[in-house]
């Protein structure tokens, strides 16, 4: 007697759900992939997983629907298991989820990394984190700066962002900010993407890591994956870098998947030193030394500094912050603010002034008060931000995102952007761990 094949959902916000099929159920035919959920990133449901990419057994490909419609999806399609594959929830909310799929009858799993991890040919370095806006960005970028200063070639394979047409989005390579403008980038994906291209740094990322993973090694002598919120590698790593924030202490051990890698680490990095305290500092500290102390600790600080010459002590100004760090990320505040702050500003609150889906980002995240999100994963939304920006009485905007939003909106108030680089605190650095790593490699 044949067996139907098992009946399953994949839980996800166009990221890792897509991996997780990719590689763990696209030929797999004892189960069927009935639909994705998705949730986190406004607009990325009411779409179809294109058949170019779900495969001969998808030939109609795959329905991605809204997250909250999983109980009467559960029920209307008899679904056997849900599996749970997204990135940066406490894990209050992951049991909580969980415990609305055993109420609805179903098994719920989360899948674990091994079985998803795409083997390279090169060696790999993996730049991951326990939350959102720990700094991952920074830490890649002064990884590469340190292999380009031994002439080692890298490429940065960046973790998934495909808000777009996927099909046009299965492998994506970024070299220079025309293409950037070329594939119509997101403002969410050119804050990981324009800082690295602007140093000359190759980018690749998109839909199937497999077939990206295959085209960077071509170009490549290391390949440095740059994860997402707090995520797990796709590329399995050679050597597994993970950021902790001391300004979101305890959060090492209570976000899903970040404490899982919190405890694979080979290396924890507790960045943002400068703008911690002591007592915040210790904490994250103590944890590294309970919970994974085979692990190198490094400490290193986020230094921001403020590009022109704008003189702002005593200016009311507007910050603008990173999205998804101020957002699902938790923080109240960014590079923009700290820079603000140090010169000697106050801040404004936008709230009052705030459009459309900007007004909405802020009754979804009430912590925010006094900077402003830098949302835009539409065009719409874009709008939104320039009206809002426009609306906002201030000496001055400050722009505490990794990109030049001057670029893509139009601001007529004087402008500066705050940028941020990683300096090694104390030895032994990101430099020296480089070093080891390229002796161990034998990379020339």
């Amino acid at each position: 007697m044949t067996q139907s094949p098992e009946r399953v959902v994949i839980m996800g916000a166009a990221g890792r759900d897509f991996h997780v099929f990719l590689t763990r159920f696209r030929n797999d035919a004892s189960r069927r992939v009935v639909a994705f959920t998705a949730t986190q990133i406004p607009g990325i449901d009411d779409r179809v997983f294109p058949p170019d990419l779900s495969g001969p057994l998808y030939p109609e490909g795959i329905p991605i629907v809204p997250e909250t419609t999983l109980p009467a999806l559960i029920a209307a399609e008899s679904i056997d298991r849900v599996v749970f594959a997204y990135s940066d929830i406490s894990h209050m909310d992951l049991m909580h989820k969980a415990s609305l799929v055993l109420a609805c009858g179903a098994d719920f799993e989360l899948p674990g990394p091994d079985a998803s991890l795409v083997p390279s040919t090169l060696p790999v370095i993996s730049v991951c984190a326990v939350r959102t806006g720990v700094g991952k960005s920074g830490i890649s970028r002064r990884i590469w700066q340190r292999l380009h200063h031994h002439g080692v070639v890298a490429v940065d394979i960046r973790h998934p962002m495909p808000y777009r047409d996927l099909s046009r989005m299965a492998v994506e390579r970024y070299a220079s900010i025309e293409d950037l403008d070329r594939y119509g980038c997101t403002v969410e994906e050119r804050e990981e993407y324009e800082h690295l291209v602007e140093q000359g740094v190759v980018v690749f990322a998109g839909v199937d890591y497999t077939a990206i993973l295959r085209e960077a090694e071509k170009e490549a002598q290391v390949i440095i994956w740059d994860g997402g919120n707090n995520d797990l590698p796709f590329i399995r790593p050679d050597l597994e870098i993970v950021a902790l924030d001391p300004l979101r202490a305890g959060h090492e051990r209570s976000y899903h998947p970040g404490e899982a890698n919190f405890l694979r680490a080979d290396v924890l990095v507790i960045n943002k030193i400068d703008s911690a305290s002591e007592a915040q500092i210790r904490e994250v500290t103590e944890s590294a030394a309970t919970y994974n102390p085979t692990a190198t600790l490094v400490k290193t600080s986020s230094r921001v500094t403020l590009e022109g010459d704008l003189e702002l002590k005593g200016a009311t100004v507007l910050a603008i912050e990173d999205g998804p760090t101020v957002t699902h990320g938790g923080m109240a505040w960014g590079a923009g603010a700290l820079a603000a702050r140090d010169a000697g500003a106050t801040l404004v609150d936008p709230r009052p002034y705030a459009v459309g889906s900007i007004r909405q980002a802020f009754e979804n995240y009430p912590h925010l008060v006094d900077v402003l999100p830098a949302v835009g994963y539409s065009a719409r939304q874009l709008a939104d931000l320039e009206a809002t920006v426009a609306a906002v009485p201030c000496d001055a905007v400050i722009i505490g995102t990794p990109i030049d939003l001057a670029r893509l909106i139009k601001i007529d108030a004087p402008h500066a952007r705050a940028i941020y680089e990683i300096v090694d605190a104390e030895e032994p650095g990101l430099d020296a761990i480089v070093d080891e790593f390229l002796g161990r490699h034998s990379v020339r």
